[in-house]
């Protein structure tokens, strides 16, 4: 199941990444994911307006370090020469770039950004050719299958994307209109790894180590990219790499999860600073704390945390509660 993945000149040990997600894999979640085993990690979208006009503040949001590589950018937009300049302007700061068409979110649609791409193949094909001139770095694309259900424009994309010079193609299997409603349809990526000699990333529905693996063998693709699946359970990367290797993983630990709350925590406030890590560790609290015994108490108190010693009393009470997760097998 597991294999090393080539994208481009680029490769990675093995196939298993997480994918970039608006207002979570900045920096200090990147790093954990990596220490839990993603091989590849995607910054956050980066707004090609924002790169263009606003230069260094967006910059900004690119900072990384070594442990931190290799890194992928992905950068959304709809205007093929402010991409292309925004391709030059990123090259130094990762390892290969992503373009968006598959964001759902009417403020992404809006812009004609996203999927909205995907109901003009001549624009995608501009695009592509034109980044693909910019930058020497590996360049994919990551869509949805269209912009209804049941319009499935994404094999002709995908040919486009392959014909203009990029070295791989992610595909979330539901339409725009679909959100993330309903379920991906994964026979659409089995679909377009026939159909394409360049690798096809998955995604969608991978909640799970025994999801991950059924996706590589059902599908073909070359590689996952993991996305919802890894909010509040950055061990999907540990225990995907487990289940192919032994059969079966581990479970996690309350105190595990109390561990990393507060490891979390740290990465924030490094990065940070104690406000905006309060501020965001909330969230993510939201879905630390599922699966143990008054997770939901943990869940409603984090609401009023006001600072990191509040935080931080609350990964005791979860490593005082009973473990209740089980063992996950194929």
């Amino acid at each position: 199941m597991l294999k090393s993945l080539t994208i481009g000149s680029l490769t990675v040990a093995h196939n298993v990444v997480l994918a970039p997600l608006a207002g979570i894999t900045n920096l200090p979640f990147r790093l954990i994911c990596r220490r839990l085993g993603a091989s590849l990690a995607f910054t956050e979208m980066v707004s090609v307006n924002g790169l263009v006009r606003e230069g260094l503040k967006t910059l900004a949001l690119l900072k990384s370090c070594d442990e931190d590589r290799p890194l992928g950018i992905q950068l959304f937009g709809d205007k093929p020469a402010d991409l292309a300049e925004a391709a030059r302007m990123v090259e130094g700061y990762g390892d290969l770039l992503d373009i968006n068409m598959g964001c759902p979110v009417r403020k992404v649609v809006g812009t004609g950004a996203g999927s909205a791409l995907l109901q003009d193949p001549l624009k995608v094909a501009t695009i592509v050719r034109a980044v693909r001139a910019a930058t020497r770095l590996p360049l994919t694309i990551k869509i949805r299958s269209g912009w209804h259900c049941g319009d499935d424009v994404y094999p002709q994309i995908a040919r486009i994307a392959e014909a203009e010079g990029c070295d791989a193609v992610t595909l979330h299997p539901r339409s725009r209109s679909q959100m993330f409603s309903g379920q991906a349809d994964w026979d659409q990526i089995r679909l377009i790894k026939a159909a394409l000699s360049i690798p096809v990333l998955g995604s969608g529905d991978l909640f799970s180590a025994a999801d991950c693996r059924r996706m590589l063998h059902e599908t073909g693709c070359d590689g996952i990219m993991i996305a919802r699946g890894a909010l509040g359970n950055p061990w999907i990367f540990r225990q995907t790499i487990e289940l192919s290797k032994q059969g079966h993983c581990s479970p996690v630990s309350t105190a595990e999860r109390a561990d990393m709350i507060a490891d979390h925590l740290a990465l924030f406030t490094e990065e940070f600073g104690e406000a905006v890590a309060i501020r965001e560790m909330k969230k993510h609290i939201g879905w630390y704390a599922r699966g143990f015994a008054g997770a939901s108490d943990i869940r409603r108190a984090a609401n009023s945390a006001h600072s990191a010693a509040d935080i931080l009393a609350l990964t005791e009470k979860i490593r005082a509660a009973g473990d209740t997760i089980t063992t996950t097998t194929g």
